[in-house]
């Protein structure tokens, strides 16, 4: 089996994500006293006494509300609730039992899943009482805990471990490629996963700003394994007036430092933005493989000069992304959307890619040949050997006489003669160049 999966879930505002980060030992989930801030579903890796479990926080849920972001919201808690193998059912201690938390419950015992009933914000031990009404629930006895002052957590653990069966650890994959999907808000991104899973496993909505948090879809195809990365979309600093969204710019990048390969999603009709470079800036410096989808591809005019004529402006606003392919596609149509795994899949393959040291070498060599260093004030940069030191991303190391004599230009006609006899398809390049006697 793979490891269990343990779903929270409530209504807004009972204190799910704060419970979500207490347990993952870390701030993942958004948590903001206002109801709907937790938007989609959010994955973290737990472990307590040695067994691994997959946590989910749930946006809350609203029974009876028409509400298009709260109707969403039920229907992303209903397909957690689908996966898990434990629920978590938490409700407000210290505001009582409302009609809505009796709705959730009828919601809960239809899905015929092992529940524990939370009764959260009880920081005292004068609180205690206030448990007792939750009995008319009829989900067994509640569980008091304060996820604010981590007050009964250990206790909640083991009984969570406990409704573990026929379970045992695997370990993590090591051959799943994580793809955090970035850009500007509203570009499409959520609905580009949604074409490439198959499914609404991300909330769709045309209102900018919907996904907040990052949200990791995993899935397979051809055998092969995905885990993808919808990012909040990431606006301008001056645009983010709200605490909440700042949080998510935190997260959007923490999402790319995850990632071996980022989707830059650029919409098509609004063209290469300052926040599209921004956002790609990131990716590069963090050495991260690149695709550029140009969105909603199905709303331009074309001719037989247009696929020309746009990819031209992207390279010359991301002059420094050479190295990434360019897919023009309609998450709306699905125009295209079947070469994205396989453009994936390459940029993968030349990311892991090791040169020989000869080989490398003899590439090296031929073109100081063709073009030797300039010398600076009588001295002349003189190379001796060259050494690729890791992969994911490629850098390599050039050893030399004095690498104060090296100019940006020449490390990187070094880098156009590499890429001449391995491309590196949508990965970018380090090349150090180390005096002979550093180690």
């Amino acid at each position: 089996m793979a490891r269990p999966i343990v779903t929270i879930v409530g209504r807004p505002n009972v204190g799910k994500s704060t419970l979500f980060n207490r347990l993952a030992g870390k701030r993942i989930a958004i948590t903001e006293d206002t109801p709907g801030v937790t938007r989609d579903r959010i994955y973290a890796e737990c472990e307590w006494l040695d067994n691994h479990f997959t946590l989910i926080d749930t946006g809350g849920i609203e029974p009876n509300t028409e509400d298009t972001i709260f109707v969403q919201m039920r229907k992303q808690a209903e397909i957690a609730i689908d996966m898990a193998d434990v629920i978590l059912f938490m409700v407000d201690g210290k505001e009582g039992i409302t009609g809505a938390d009796y709705e959730v419950a009828q919601m809960l015992r239809k899905s015929k899943k092992e529940i524990l009933l939370i009764c959260n914000k009880i920081d005292k031990f004068v609180d205690e009482d206030n448990i007792f009404e939750f009995y008319n629930l009829g989900l067994g006895d509640p569980i008091s805990i304060s996820s604010a002052e981590a007050l009964g957590l250990g206790d909640l653990l083991d009984i969570i471990i406990s409704k573990f069966k026929d379970y045992h650890d695997i370990e993590e994959d090591k051959d799943k490629t994580k793809i955090a999907v970035i850009g500007k808000p509203n570009a499409g991104k959520s609905s580009i996963i949604n074409r490439i899973v198959g499914q609404e496993r991300v909330i769709v909505s045309d209102i900018p700003g919907t996904t907040r948090d990052a949200i990791d879809t995993e899935f397979e195809q051809d055998g092969k394994k995905y885990t993808l990365i919808d990012t909040a979309g990431i606006r301008k600093k001056s645009k983010i007036s709200e605490n909440i969204e700042r949080y998510s710019v935190v997260r959007s990048y923490a999402a790319v430092e995850r990632a071996d390969v980022c989707l830059l999603v650029i919409d098509a009709v609004d063209g290469v933005t300052e926040q599209d470079a921004r956002i790609a800036g990131y990716s590069h410096e963090n050495g991260k493989g690149m695709v550029i989808i140009l969105n909603k591809w199905d709303l331009i005019d074309k001719d037989n000069k247009s696929f020309n004529k746009y990819v031209e402006e992207v390279r010359n606003n991301l002059a420094y992304l050479e190295y990434a392919p360019i897919l023009t596609m309609s998450a709306l149509t699905g125009q295209r959307a079947n070469k994205l795994l396989e453009m994936v899949d390459e940029v993968m393959e030349f990311r892991n890619l090791r040169i020989s040291t000869g080989i490398l070498n003899d590439i090296i060599t031929e073109a100081v040949l063709m073009n030797p260093p300039r010398s600076v004030k009588g001295k002349r940069l003189k190379i001796y050997y060259a050494t690729q030191v890791s992969v994911a991303p490629p850098k390599f190391v050039i050893f030399c006489n004095d690498s104060e004599l090296v100019h940006f230009s020449y490390v990187r006609y070094i880098e156009n003669k590499i890429r001449e006899n391995y491309e590196y398809k949508g990965n970018p390049i380090t090349i150090e160049f180390k005096n002979r006697s550093e180690k």
